[in-house]
């Protein structure tokens, strides 16, 4: 599995607002988990688990040269 680089060349406004719903499990794990590892922004959290998987499975879906 390749690692996933960081190209930050200047940081971006977030100017673009999406929300979720979570059932009432969900939001007590979600809770559960900041409060066991000390996440102060769930935001991010939440933004960094989303990209991480997304662009894992692009890379995962990307063809290769001996598929």
């Amino acid at each position: 599995m390749k690692a996933v680089k960081k190209f930050h060349s200047k940081p971006q406004p977030r100017k673009n607002r999406i929300s979720i719903l979570l059932n009432d499990s969900e939001l007590r794990a979600l809770e559960r988990y900041c409060d066991q590892y000390t996440v102060t922004n769930r935001s991010r959290l939440i933004r960094e688990t989303l990209m991480r998987n997304i662009l894992k499975r692009f890379d995962s879906d990307s063809p290769t040269l001996f598929d």
